[in-house]
C-alpha cells in the first residue's frame, strides 16, 4: 500500500489489507531506560499473543535526541543540514535495536529496520521532511513471517538524493499513522507519559480532565495551538487517512483518548472541548511587501504560519512557532521591508467543535478574559476555535479562567 503525505486518497498494493494489525507507537520517556524498554517488549509480546500483526515504533530514548543536538552545535555554530539529519537520526535505532533484542529474549521473532529500511519515503528537505511514500514490503514480509517489526520513527530516506532525512520534533507520531495507513492497521496506539488528552495542560489546572474523544479537526487545533501530545502533521494525516488514534499510557492499562472522525459513536459530543496554549509564540509586522510575495517566501524557509492579520496600510501581522524564530528573521533581514517582531506574548486557544452551532461563546470568551484582567492583544478564529495572543505572563490565569468559566472539569 502506497502512502503520499499530502493526498487524501491511499491505494492498496493488494485487495485484503491486514485487518488485524495493530501499529505501537512510544514515545521518549516510555523507552527511557534499558527497563522501560524491556516494558515495552513485554507490551508489544503480549499484543502479539493475542492474536495481533504488531508494528512497534520508538522515539530516541530519554533525552538522547536533545544530547545530540547540543553535540552537533559544539561542533559547529551551524550544522551542515544532511550531516545534522544523519547525526539526529541515531537514537531511535537505537532504542529499536534494543528493543528487538528484548522481544527476543521472550521468546518471539523480531526485525529492527531503519526509516529507511522500512521503505518511508520522503523529499529532500532536511529537518522537515515530508513523507512521499511508503514502500511497506519489507515489513509486510517479515509480519507474514510472523515476526514482531521494529521501526525506527522520525527519520526517512529522499527519493531524489537517497540520503537520510528527519521528520522534525514529534516525527516518530508521523511514522506511526503512515505505516498505520499503509498496512490497513485496526489502530494507530500512541503510547506516551500522559494518560490521553485533556481539557487543559493539568499541570496548569489541577482539575484538568481526561477526554474520551476529540475529533481530528478538534485534535489539529488543539496541536496547532500549544498541545504537546501529537505532531500537528500526524494528525492531519490520520485525518486525511481515516486512522484512527489512541493516545494512551505507556505504564497503565487504562483507556486513554481516541482521536476520530466527527460522526464516530465514541465522541461525547462537548461543545468546549479544551484549552490549549503556548507560552510564547513570536508575532512579527511586516509592511512594504505584498501578502503573495511575503508567504510564498516563508513557505519555501519551511516556516509553519500560525495567525495571519492583514491591516489597514497593507501591515501583514502573522505568527510562527518559536522553533521557527531563526528562520523568520534570517528571511524578513534579508527582505527590503520594514519588520518587527514580538517575543512577549503567547497563546490561549478555546477550542470546541461545538462552538459552530453555540452562539454566544465568543462574548464569553472575551467577558472571562476582561474579568480575569487578561487583554487580547490579537485574536484570531476558526469555526471551532478562539485564539487569543496574551502576554505571556498572563497565559496561565487566562487558560484556568477559561476552562472553570467552561465548566471544562465536569464531565
Amino acid at each position: 500500500m502506497a502512502v503520499h503525505e499530502t493526498v487524501p486518497e491511499v491505494k492498496a498494493d493488494s485487495d485484503s489489507p491486514r485487518r488485524d494489525l495493530v501499529v505501537m507507537k512510544f514515545g521518549g520517556t516510555s523507552v527511557a531506560d534499558p527497563d522501560k524498554i524491556k516494558d515495552v517488549a513485554r507490551r508489544l509480546v503480549r499484543a502479539r499473543e493475542e492474536g495481533h500483526g504488531v508494528v512497534g515504533v520508538l522515539s530516541a530514548m530519554g533525552d538522547t535526541t536533545d544530547e545530540l543536538i547540543r553535540l552537533a552545535h559544539a561542533i559547529s555554530p551551524k550544522p551542515h543540514p544532511r550531516e545534522y539529519d544523519m547525526l539526529i537520526s541515531v537514537g531511535e535505532r537505537i532504542s529499536n535495536a534494543l528493543c528487538a533484542m528484548a522481544v527476543q529474549d521472550l521468546g518471539h521473532e523480531a526485525i529492527s529496520l531503519t526509516g529507511s529500511q522500512a521503505g518511508i519515503v520522503t523529499d529532500t528537505v532536511h529537518g522537515k521532511a515530508k513523507i512521499a511514500e511508503v514502500r511497506a514490503t519489507r515489513i509486510n514480509e517479515a509480519l507474514d513471517a510472523g515476526k514482531i517489526v521494529l521501526v525506527a520513527g522520525f527519520q526517512g530516506v529522499s527519493a531524489d538524493s537517497h540520503d537520510v532525512t528527519t521528520l522534525g520534533r514529534g516525527g516518530s507520531n508521523l511514522t506511526a499513522v503512515a505505516l498505520a495507513a499503509a498496512l490497513g492497521a485496526t489502530a494507530c496506539e500512541m503510547y506516551t507519559d500522559v494518560e490521553g488528552v485533556f481539557t487543559a495542560d493539568p499541570r496548569l489546572v489541577p482539575n484538568a480532565r481526561k477526554l474520551d474523544a476529540v475529533t481530528y479537526e478538534e485534535m489539529l487545533e488543539l496541536s496547532a495551538s500549544g498541545a504537546k501530545v501529537l505532531q500537528l502533521r500526524s494528525v492531519e494525516f490520520a485525518r486525511n487517512h481515516d486512522v484512527r488514534l489512541h493516545v494512551r499510557s505507556t505504564f497503565s492499562d487504562a483507556g486513554g483518548t481516541w482521536i476520530v472522525d466527527e460522526e464516530d459513536p465514541v465522541l461525547e459530543k462537548a461543545i468546549i472541548s479544551g484549552v490549549a496554549h503556548t507560552d510564547c509564540e513570536p508575532l512579527y509586522r511586516v509592511s512594504s511587501i505584498d501578502a503573495a510575495r511575503l508567504f510564498d517566501r516563508l513557505a519555501a524557509a519551511n516556516v509553519n504560519v500560525d495567525t495571519i492579520l492583514q491591516v489597514t496600510g497593507g501591515e501583514i501581522v502573522f505568527s510562527a512557532p518559536l522553533e521557527d524564530r531563526a528562520a523568520c528573521e534570517e528571511l524578513l533581514g534579508g527582505l527590503d521591508v520594514e519588520w518587527s517582531m514580538r517575543d512577549d506574548l503567547g497563546k490561549v486557544a478555546l477550542i470546541g467543535a461545538g462552538m459552530k452551532s453555540h452562539p454566544g461563546i465568543a462574548a464569553k470568551t472575551f467577558a472571562t478574559l476582561e474579568q480575569a484582567g487578561v487583554q487580547a492583544e490579537v485574536i484570531s478564529t476558526s469555526p471551532i476555535k478562539i485564539a487569543c495572543h496574551v502576554a505571556s505572563g498572563d497565559v496561565p490565569k487566562a487558560v484556568a479562567a477559561l476552562h472553570d468559566a467552561f465548566e471544562l472539569g465536569t464531565a
